[in-house]
């Protein structure tokens, strides 16, 4: 996922920019982006568990560690970003080791390896061999991202995505701290090892699609540098 000075070398996944909010004037900088519909390896967080963290668990299961636990042991690429929430309350978790639907609990904390984009089909995915990790399918979304550099913090993450919703709210658009602290997302795209000051952080906070075209007919392409 990148190199100590924050080169990026996997691919992430195609995405529209709507509207880049970058001007002088702007307190919190952001870009209303379109993706499309994806797919991803998710896993929870668990506590004290070194063997079972959620990037461990990830990781096996795409080969980083050795042989992949997927069923036919099928390596897959390395993507960015890796997208860490509080829940999954915006799309679907399917377990793909038995035809049940999963769901997090409220507050409970979820890492996602966003899939290449070869895999475009459930169909089309290897299945996780370890019941702890699940294949999520994520709708075409819209929404506002910041980006940031240094490390990984969550507390300071959700003070930007708090700072990013203000923003949003001078620009029209109605939502609400709390809403936006439960459903955030951090984004990174760089290896632990990276520097921080090269890293490249996001936020994400998903919009309606009302919303986003409300924040584009607002603001004039012109103003996009």
């Amino acid at each position: 996922m990148g190199s100590v000075f924050g080169k990026e070398s996997v691919a992430e996944p195609a995405f529209q920019v709507l509207l880049e909010r970058t001007t002088a004037h702007v307190q919190t900088t952001y870009e209303l982006r379109r993706y499309g519909e994806r797919f991803a390896a998710e896993a929870f967080y668990a506590k004290d568990d070194d063997d079972n963290s959620p990037f461990r668990l990830l990781a096996s299961y795409i080969g980083v560690f050795g042989n992949p636990q997927n069923e036919g042991e099928e390596a897959i690429a390395m993507t960015a970003p890796v997208m860490m929430s509080r829940n999954s309350a915006s799309a679907v978790a399917i377990d793909m080791t038995a035809p049940v639907v999963k769901s997090a609990k409220q507050g409970q904390k979820i890492m996602e390896f966003v899939l290449p984009a070869k895999y475009d089909a459930l169909s089309k995915i290897p299945k996780p061999t370890n019941p702890n990790v699940h294949i999520k399918e994520i709708p075409s979304q819209v929404g506002a991202v910041h980006r940031f550099s240094g490390s990984y913090d969550d507390s300071r993450s959700e003070k930007i995505a708090l700072e990013l919703a203000e923003q949003l709210r001078k620009d029209g658009i109605d939502i609400k701290d709390a809403d936006v602290a439960r459903n955030y997302q951090f984004w990174g795209y760089n290896p632990p090892f990276c520097l921080p000051a090269f890293r490249r952080n996001e936020v994400w906070i998903e919009l309606t699609t009302e919303q986003a075209d409300q924040l584009v007919k607002d603001f004039n392409p012109a103003e996009i540098n």
